[in-house]
């Protein structure tokens, strides 16, 4: 009974993650798989709406500014609406720049804004970090606090997830396509390609907002060690990749794979020697790094790779010319 409980309790924590993982890997592919903005400053955006949330739901403290007590659905607001103003700044200078510069660029600004929050010791706590954050339902005691907190996120997950495939399938998405595809000719067409670029930047930025708000409502802590690229760009970099750029349950299904092979890796490194305990770490990106390397020799574009939406009209084509015969062939 002791080992069956575990194992659910197990597997409730690993969908939790996936699910956040999930979500800030939906954010990753409005940037690139929509509109091909290659953003390697996930970090960044992820800190920004951790750090929102937390001082916006917390309680009163001495040790950093905010502490407001707020709700915890107005900290998830918050969250996004700070990682939304911030890449709205970012952009405003970056999106002009090519796609490699803006990968330089995104990389040193998203630096910057963890070296911020790590040393104003007066805004974060620091490098000690900020705890004691609420999470929603944990009055509910074991195991029922962390399968309510599942349910949370998982509705999080599908609404952003039906959102994005909305957008998708709208003309919104066509546009952002086609900017992907060859922006001179898009903006040749009359699309104000600087502005729909930020637009997805932003859209995508405040979504990895979101999903650092639930990391952090889901540790009950943050501090610059959870906000490190390690764990987030270079991450969340490798879930697209593997699940399938431009496609929303490519995304989805990359971020659960590849967070339960990272969890299962810590299983496989905590069998190893003394001596390589303390590279266990090295260990584990190397071994997703090798995943990474097998999935696109087998499957170059991910393993759900993009499909194009078909607009309505071209499903009923066979239908309607199945109409238009000859009244004395019907």
């Amino acid at each position: 009974m002791g080992d069956a409980y575990g194992l659910s309790m197990y597997l409730v924590g690993l969908l939790t993650m996936g699910g956040i993982y999930g979500v800030l890997a939906l954010g990753l592919n409005v940037h690139w798989g929509f509109t091909g903005l290659f953003n390697a400053g996930i970090a960044g955006f992820f800190a920004i709406g951790a750090y929102a949330s937390a001082l916006a739901t917390s309680a009163p403290s001495p040790d950093h500014v905010g502490g407001f007590g707020l709700p915890i659905p107005v900290g998830l607001a918050c969250a996004m609406v700070f990682s939304g103003a911030v890449a709205w700044a970012v952009g405003r200078i970056c999106l002009r720049l090519r796609s490699d510069y803006l990968a330089i660029a995104t990389i040193g600004i998203a630096e910057i804004l963890r070296l911020v929050l790590k040393n104003e010791a007066w805004l974060t706590n620091g490098s000690r970090g900020i705890s004691n954050i609420p999470r929603p339902f944990e009055d509910l005691g074991l195991p029922w606090a962390q399968i309510a907190f599942l349910g949370v996120v998982l509705a999080i997950l599908g609404a952003v997830y039906l959102l994005l495939e909305r957008g998708w399938r709208a003309p919104w998405g066509r546009v952002m396509r086609a900017i992907r595809e060859n922006d001179r000719a898009a903006e040749a067409s009359g699309k104000d390609v600087v502005r729909l670029r930020l637009e997805a930047f932003v859209i995508g930025s405040m979504i990895m907002g979101l999903g650092g708000a639930l990391m952090a409502h889901s540790f009950k802590y943050i501090g610059p060690q959870a906000t490190e690229p390690l764990m987030t760009t270079f991450l969340v970099w490798v879930m697209l990749i593997v699940g399938g750029s431009a496609n929303n349950r490519g995304a989805i299904l990359g971020a659960m794979v590849i967070w339960a092979i990272w969890s299962a890796t810590e299983l496989f490194t905590a069998r190893l020697p003394p001596d390589w305990a303390v590279r266990a770490a090295y260990v584990r990106v190397f071994m997703v790094g090798l995943l990474l390397q097998v999935v696109l020799q087998r499957f170059a574009r991910g393993l759900l790779p993009e499909r194009p939406p078909t607009p309505a009209g071209e499903e009923k084509a066979p239908a309607e010319r199945r109409d238009l015969k000859p009244l004395s062939q019907r």
